[in-house]
């Protein structure tokens, strides 16, 4: 008898282990609110996971809801307007965050592309007044979720770049300087290079070559790479 119960006790020792395992891997459902500073719902901003988009947005009260993978360290919310919050992944099953001032809602509008204004470092102008070549992404799109790197992104995203490691040639630029690099343009700041900028904080990325390059003299001769990042001013 006692043989049986110490046997029945093992056997359920072992299904509540077996059980407790599978229990690991599941995901952990998540909810949250996200208001602005005068507790109005912050609307479609995109929720993040470590650092990179999932695609799910807040709804027209501020909520989200959605499942990380175990081991997941930060939970954030995007937008264009005001910036990222970020909230460690503790335990906790609810999370709330409230960016400071007023966040409208957010949303990509509609533009006609001739009307389009390009920020070239040196003022705006309108697209359609530009006679030579120019490309550009939306950053803020979810589906570039999935890069882990600018470079990575741009090899993707822009056309007519070829991008090798951390190496980009604008293609159908002239190249009359001895690199190919292009000049770099970061919120109408030129700068050397573009490595630490992670790709969820870009709002958008612009290619000008040719006559729309030629504002910038001969640095502008490889072409120019214009990066916009969030919450920057407009």
């Amino acid at each position: 008898m006692k043989t049986r119960i110490i046997f029945c006790l093992i056997l359920a020792m072992i299904s509540f282990n077996i059980s407790s395992g599978q229990k690991t891997g599941k995901k952990i459902k998540i909810t949250g609110h996200v208001v602005d500073g005068t507790l109005a719902p912050v609307v479609n901003a995109m929720v993040l996971v470590d650092g990179e988009k999932t695609g799910m947005v807040t709804d027209q009260r501020g909520h989200f809801r959605l499942k990380v993978k175990p081991g997941s360290s930060k939970i954030g919310i995007l937008t264009t307007t005001n910036g990222v919050l970020e909230e460690p992944i503790d335990g906790r099953t609810t999370y709330n965050f409230t960016f400071e001032g007023s966040v409208p809602v957010q949303a990509n509008s509609k533009v006609d592309p001739g009307d389009e204004t390009i920020d070239i470092g040196y003022g705006k102008v309108r697209k359609k007044s530009m006679t030579g070549s120019v490309s550009k992404i939306d950053g803020t799109n979810p589906k570039y979720a999935s890069y882990r790197s600018i470079y990575d992104m741009i090899r993707g995203e822009v056309p007519g770049v070829q991008v090798t490691g951390t190496t980009i040639k604008i293609q159908g630029a002239s190249s009359l300087m001895l690199s190919t690099e292009p000049l770099f343009v970061v919120d109408g700041m030129v700068v050397s290079s573009i490595g630490d900028i992670q790709p969820y904080t870009v709002k958008s990325i612009q290619i000008l070559k040719g006559s729309s390059a030629a504002i910038y003299g001969s640095r502008g001769a490889n072409g120019v790479i214009l990066i916009k990042l969030i919450g920057s001013d407009e």
